[in-house]
């Protein structure tokens, strides 16, 4: 997987998308770090509600959804 930096948005995140969602598809989650943190929101709405976890918790995450 690699990182595509989302568009049109004027937050002072940089949010990134999967290469895995399409071009045209933006059914996809976006992540984003802060202050020891990563941030998670849905690519569809953007301007709505996100998601905070620690980074050792996305990490273990990650791990976890990749079989790791």
């Amino acid at each position: 997987m690699t990182r595509k930096p989302s568009a049109g948005n004027d937050s002072e995140l940089e949010w990134f998308k999967s290469s895995y969602s399409g071009s045209n598809n933006n059914d996809c989650v976006e992540v984003a770090s802060a202050f020891g943190a990563v941030c998670v929101r849905d690519s569809k709405n953007v301007q709505g509600p996100q998601l905070g976890f620690a980074a050792d918790a996305w990490a273990d995450f990650v791990a976890y959804a990749s079989g790791s």
